[in-house]
């Protein structure tokens, strides 16, 4: 069995900030939504796992905390912004049959591992997608680690092995643990050995083995005197940092893998969720059956259509469109009017959006030229460019911004 473990933080955090903001029509903020969707699609494609395990961190201290009063004490609390996503973001995801897992005073980082020794025992697959390298110190035959971010709003994805980390770091996985104990990580202030970086920890643990094997070798000839007074000042220190970075391997949660197995999807439910958050594209490449049946991947496939379906849309509809994929592809009709307002002189727009096509027609077709062209941050394409321009100038609308195709220039 392939089990497919996510760290549901990480990814929707990396989501939150990689992504361009997007909102619904009133304000509501979808892109951590979005990204996170949109990378789920990609994991899926590329390990077609059998079983899903979604894990999130609770709002609670946990015994890291209860230990160390500053483990991760400087971080910052999560922006409205972002919180406000992940409730409607769990719903999508149970809707699309993938398990939800949580354990008060347990971090996603320790679910994940102890699903990964649970497969590993159980003679299961694990691939564990995160964002987060702590979970590199997890690798083993049977499990993979899936670093994963965005570039320029699209997702990416780095696969760690053994291999991986011995070629990047000079160590096996466990030994992640020994680096990061001497080193230290500001970002979760774990405070390390001070004075010692990720060089010097690197060379400590390549040359001794471990964290146990350097404090056993302090008398070594090579490691310096000014390298020994820092270590035997900071041996409290790094053992404290050592326990702080382990991933633990016992969180109380269900550790059959066949629990995580995917489930049929509700459909309703889904269509239901993601109408509300307009997120229509995602929604798309969903290809959802009728009603709720066979387990339904995020696909980051697009479907095959055979012919083009023709929408009569909505000024709000297609706008929201062009906002969620930053593009527009769109055509427009001038009619005879000698009025100088632009939803006078439109009388029709097309936008199309793989595979479909949207139709406005009347005054919201004016309006939808007027405040894409504006933009230029929307990368747009049509046919023409030349008389458009002319058209808005006339109209007293700014210089059409963000064109990257006229295909009419194309074709000539």
């Amino acid at each position: 069995m392939e089990l497919l473990a996510i760290d549901g933080n990480s990814i929707v955090n990396r989501a939150f900030y990689g992504v361009r903001p997007l909102t619904t029509r009133d304000g509501r903020p979808t892109h951590a939504i979005y990204g996170f969707l949109t990378m789920l699609g990609k994991i899926i494609d590329d390990t077609k796992p059998d079983a899903v395990a979604v894990a999130f961190d609770m709002r609670a201290p946990t015994f890291r905390h209860k230990k160390y009063s500053g483990y991760k004490a400087k971080r910052k609390g999560m922006p409205d912004e972002l919180a406000s996503q992940l409730q409607p973001l769990k719903d999508i995801l149970t809707a699309l049959g993938y398990v939800i897992v949580t354990a008060e005073g347990w971090e996603a980082d320790d679910i994940l591992g102890t699903l990964a020794r649970a497969c590993g025992e159980q003679g299961s697959h694990c691939t564990i997608a995160t964002g987060d390298r702590d979970t590199l110190q997890l690798i083993s035959a049977n499990t993979a680690v899936r670093l994963l971010s965005t570039k320029e709003g699209k997702p990416t994805a780095t696969i760690c092995d053994e291999q991986y980390v011995m070629d990047n770091y000079g160590v096996t996985p466990p030994q992640m643990r020994d680096i990061k104990a001497i080193q230290g990580d500001t970002s979760d202030s774990i405070p390390g050995v001070p004075g010692i970086g990720e060089k010097g920890a690197r060379e400590l643990i390549t040359r001794f083995g471990s964290l146990d094997g350097v404090y056993a070798s302090l008398d070594d000839p090579s490691i310096k005197a000014g390298m020994r007074k820092k270590l035997e000042e900071g041996r409290d220190s790094a053992y404290l940092s050592y326990w702080l970075g382990t991933v633990q391997t016992d969180a109380p949660v269900d550790t059959d893998p066949a629990h995580y197995a995917l489930r049929p999807v509700d459909s309703r439910t889904v269509r239901r969720l993601m109408t509300d958050l307009e997120l229509f594209s995602i929604l798309k490449r969903l290809n959802l059956p009728e009603d709720s049946g066979a387990p339904v991947a995020v696909s980051d496939e697009q479907p095959q259509e055979e012919e083009t379906a023709v929408e009569f849309a909505t000024l709000e509809q297609c706008l929201s469109i062009v906002r969620e994929n930053s593009s527009a592809i769109f055509s427009y009709d001038i009619n005879d009017s000698e009025s100088t307002a632009l939803e006078q002189r439109i009388s029709s727009a097309v936008l199309c959006e793989e595979g479909k096509v949207y139709l406005l027609r009347g005054e919201e077709s004016g309006r939808f030229l007027a405040e894409i062209c504006a933009d230029g941050t929307i990368a747009k394409s049509t046919h023409d460019l030349k008389r458009l321009t002319r058209l808005m100038l006339e109209c007293g609308q700014p210089v059409p911004q963000g064109f990257v195709m006229d295909t009419m220039l194309a074709a000539y």
